[in-house]
């Protein structure tokens, strides 16, 4: 911002209790580590959320790892057919059936 303030990111509270969980995790298993690599994407050159940017830091110690690391096993998790692959062909996954729900008719 032009001012120097930081901004509050419009998903700040449900990120900051997913990074509260993510603390708690000694072991992450597969989506552990993708919400992690998620968070920071989303927090990367974002202009607050500073105490969301030094606990995924400190998560990414916990766990032995590394941005590289944790970026290169996620993306092989995804290359494979990712985390959030639903429960079968043509069943719905925890994200929906798919599409989304903006409706373009007029």
């Amino acid at each position: 911002m032009a001012d120097g303030k930081d901004q509050i990111h419009p998903q700040y509270r449900p990120d900051r209790l997913l990074i509260d969980s993510l603390m708690a995790t000694s072991e992450p298993d597969e989506l552990q580590l993708c919400e992690l690599a998620r968070m920071r994407v989303r927090y990367q050159g974002f202009p607050g959320g500073r105490d969301i940017q030094a606990d995924c830091e400190k998560v990414l110690r916990k766990w032995g790892l590394d941005e590289a690391a944790l970026f290169e096993r996620t993306r092989q998790m995804h290359a494979r057919g990712g985390v959030y692959q639903g429960r079968g062909k043509g069943e719905d996954s925890e994200w929906g059936t798919g599409g989304s729900a903006f409706d373009t008719a007029e």
